[in-house]
């Protein structure tokens, strides 16, 4: 049930609107997430802020991000999150099966990003413990202490917006994601 409003540019807060309209044009459209953190400012603009980090300093690929997003998002059990980044990873080159496989945990296709996203999936899951055998795997498999250090943000961006569409009740504007096999 929808908790928090979803505003259009126009409708947003007046302090809002700049990061809104920023986000309308990065995706063709105010996705209901953005809408639904237009509400209030400082929300819209603490989620900005962690993006614009990202995108200036982070050094990761965009199928690297979006398997961190999709195992974070799984871990979380975030609808939202799942299906609109499962839209952006294939996007970004990975198969829907590569997708499913990522929020599976069963990630057969690339060992060095399977070890990225457990670290993930771990933090997640035992709010930001990674177990020393999950963090020396991704060690091993060629990540380094600096690129960890940065999982780490991309973990928290991805924190920020499952507990908020949980939190607020955001209504799916994207196809959802494909069902996951039985185990």
């Amino acid at each position: 049930m929808t908790r928090i409003s979803s505003h259009t540019v126009a409708d947003a807060p007046e302090k809002s609107r700049e990061i809104a309209a920023k986000f309308e044009k990065r995706m063709g459209r105010l996705m209901n997430i953005h809408g639904g953190m237009a509400d209030s400012p400082a929300v819209i603009a603490a989620y900005d802020g962690i993006q614009m980090a990202i995108g200036r300093l982070g050094t990761f690929d965009v199928r690297t991000r979006e398997a961190i997003a999709l195992a974070v998002g799984n871990e979380d059990g975030c609808d939202y999150c799942q299906a609109a980044h499962t839209v952006s990873a294939k996007r970004a080159g990975l198969s829907e099966e590569e997708t499913i496989a990522i929020r599976a945990d069963r990630i057969d296709f690339d060992a060095r990003l399977a070890t990225v996203a457990a670290v993930a999936r771990e933090a997640a899951r035992n709010t930001g413990s990674v177990s020393e055998a999950t963090w020396q795997a991704a060690l091993t498999a060629g990540w380094s202490e600096a690129d960890l250090s940065e999982a780490f943000v991309h973990i928290a961006a991805n924190l920020f917006t499952n507990y908020f569409n949980h939190y607020a009740g955001t209504e799916l504007d994207v196809p959802p994601a494909p069902a996951l096999p039985e185990n």
